[in-house]
């Protein structure tokens, strides 16, 4: 047995040092790792909005979020952008380039730091916008619809009153520093009003939409929120997406377009009132105005009555409207005056808009404008004190099909060499019944090719709202389809009015201090806390309401009113 020995130590001397060599990166992963207790719940009724909240703090102390010294923050949001957007929307762009696409990367898709984002509400395996973003703002999940509150009954006005969550941007308000809203929906939409708005229902915009039983209990439409959310200090200096409906009433003409007018009933011009809060102010509602506005001390910009233009679009807006890059630029440029530093929320919003009717080039091009946006916001900032996080609220249904051969147009048809043999000459692929189909299709929506009350059998066209669908008699033959028209809608295979949103968890990509606690697969709430520990004036504030532990992290729900100026009104 002896002359075994020397194989034995030789064995045992390499799993040692494989060993080390393994846990090595671990450990440095985990440097400044900081432990918080999370109590064991039963799970769903024990997940009271404190532990979640507490239970976030741990997972984003536990990665090292402590040790973040980020000045600055800007979250990008791409609305509906599932992991099949991002890579659709990553050959799309290649593709359009001039090159094959595979080999293409997205701008954020080059920060060192990446995670998974479990996205779902608390009463919903498949979430919401309101929902996931308020996970996002609050560090607290909660039901569907729920626009910055605790999670409760959607129609309760009156229950929701008293659960109230502070967001980061009322957070970072309320400590000084300068805040901002960018997105390419109404500022009044689910994403953007989860930064600033506390609301059971997301769909209680204007006044016009808020039911009288809920105007009665105390509950105010989002619209005005925007402007009392100045209570915590000085409200959003920046302020860009659409809107100008919400914040308008019904005797007010739109400025572009002479047959529109505001949607308020209660006789208000938020726009006005805006205004007068802002006497230096700009308030804009095209590019050049935009332009214009570069050295106003705050921008209120709204460039459209409903949501703004898709990016394929934005070219026929008869006054001019601004990209999303464009707006982005314009946000950081006006914000980054300011030394005691600035969180800034972007969003991407009709990504999502375009998956819902069934569109995938509006949804691959508004994603490369999003990442356009990102680019120019990490070249007019530093990684040295600005943290950048790019993520998703939640995913879709498109599906990313076939054996389709290197360099395929993505919103094509599949062309292959036999399919996974690849034995054959580089031919259409063709389903059991001989038919071609295409590498991108969604597993429902309005791009269900059986009849409907507003367009016959077979391959549908942008726009698409039917309410009635006939049985599909087979697929149809889109051997002489033009597939990769942006108007085309691709095959869905359950008929619905609009697409639905997808459960799967969705990316996580960051860079700056504190990114490197952006790892792993992660509660989407767990985001808001990797933002409020990474930045030190954001956590001071928190420590100084006592909501710290022992070793300096925000574990207690903090209490929004405790936030607010001592000179703001009730």
């Amino acid at each position: 047995m002896s002359r075994f020995t020397p194989l034995v130590a030789a064995l045992a001397t390499t799993l040692l040092l494989g060993a080390c060599a393994a846990s090595a990166p671990a450990s440095r992963a985990n440097a400044g790792a900081v432990q918080v207790d999370v109590p064991a719940v039963a799970h769903p009724a024990g997940e009271t909005p404190q532990w979640w909240y507490r239970s976030g703090a741990a997972r984003a102390a536990g990665s090292g979020a402590m040790d973040g010294r980020a000045k600055n923050v800007i979250l990008f949001l791409g609305d509906g952008m599932s992991l099949t957007t991002v890579a659709a929307a990553r050959i799309f762009e290649g593709q359009r380039n001039g090159n094959p696409g595979e080999e293409n990367l997205l701008s954020w898709e080059r920060f060192p730091a990446t995670a998974f984002s479990k996205t779902y509400n608390t009463d919903s395996q498949t979430p919401d916008s309101a929902g996931t973003m308020t996970a996002i703002t609050t560090g607290v999940k909660t039901h569907m619809g729920a626009i910055g509150v605790s999670a409760g009954s959607r129609s309760d006005c009156a229950d929701s009153l008293g659960k109230g969550l502070l967001t980061w941007l009322q957070l970072a308000d309320s400590a000084g520093m300068a805040t901002g809203v960018v997105t390419t929906a109404r500022l009044t939409h689910a994403t953007p009003a989860a930064t600033y708005a506390h609301s059971p229902e997301r769909n209680w915009e204007s006044d016009a939409d808020l039911p009288e039983a809920a105007k009665a209990a105390g509950c105010k439409d989002i619209a005005q929120q925007l402007l009392d959310t100045s209570r915590y200090g000085r409200g959003p200096l920046v302020a860009l997406g659409g809107g100008r409906a919400q914040f308008t009433n019904v005797e007010e003409t739109d400025p572009e377009y002479d047959d529109k007018v505001g949607l308020r009933l209660d006789g208000r011009s938020l726009v006005g009132e805006w205004k007068q809060a802002h006497p230096q102010g700009a308030y804009v509602w095209n590019a050049k105005q935009l332009q214009a506005a570069a050295n106003a001390p705050a921008i209120l910009g709204l460039f459209e009555p409903d949501h703004m233009r898709y990016e394929i679009e934005r070219k026929d807006d008869p006054s001019g409207e601004p990209s999303l890059a464009e707006l982005t630029k314009a946000a950081i440029a006006n914000l980054s005056r300011h030394q005691e530093g600035y969180v800034l929320m972007v969003e991407g919003a009709r990504i999502d808009h375009a998956n819902h009717s069934g569109n995938a080039y509006r949804a691959l091009s508004d994603t490369v404008a999003l990442s356009d946006a990102v680019r120019a916001a990490a070249e007019a900032t530093s990684d040295q004190d600005t943290l950048i996080i790019v993520t998703a609220d939640h995913s879709h249904t498109l599906n990313f099909v076939g054996y389709p051969a290197r360099g395929n147009p993505i919103l094509g048809k599949v062309k292959d060499k036999g399919g996974e043999d690849g034995a054959g000459a580089l031919d259409l692929a063709r389903d059991g019944l001989g038919l071609p189909y295409t590498t991108l299709s969604y597993a429902n929506g309005p791009g269900f090719t059986g009849a409907t009350n507003q367009q016959p059998a077979g391959p549908k066209a942008y726009p698409h709202n039917p309410s009635s669908f006939d049985p599909a008699k087979g697929r149809p033959d889109l051997t002489h389809v033009d597939t990769e028209h942006p108007d085309y809608m691709q095959e869905a295979l359950v008929p619905m009015k609009s697409e639905s949103h997808g459960g799967e968890d969705v990316g996580i990509w960051a860079r700056g201090p504190g990114s490197k606690a952006v790892r792993g697969t992660m509660e989407q709430n767990a985001i808001y806390h990797m933002i409020v520990q990474a930045t030190p004036r954001l956590r001071q504030r928190l420590c100084d309401a006592g909501t710290c532990d022992a070793k300096g992290v925000p574990v207690e729900l903090p209490a929004p009113k405790a936030f607010e100026r001592k000179d703001a009104g009730n």
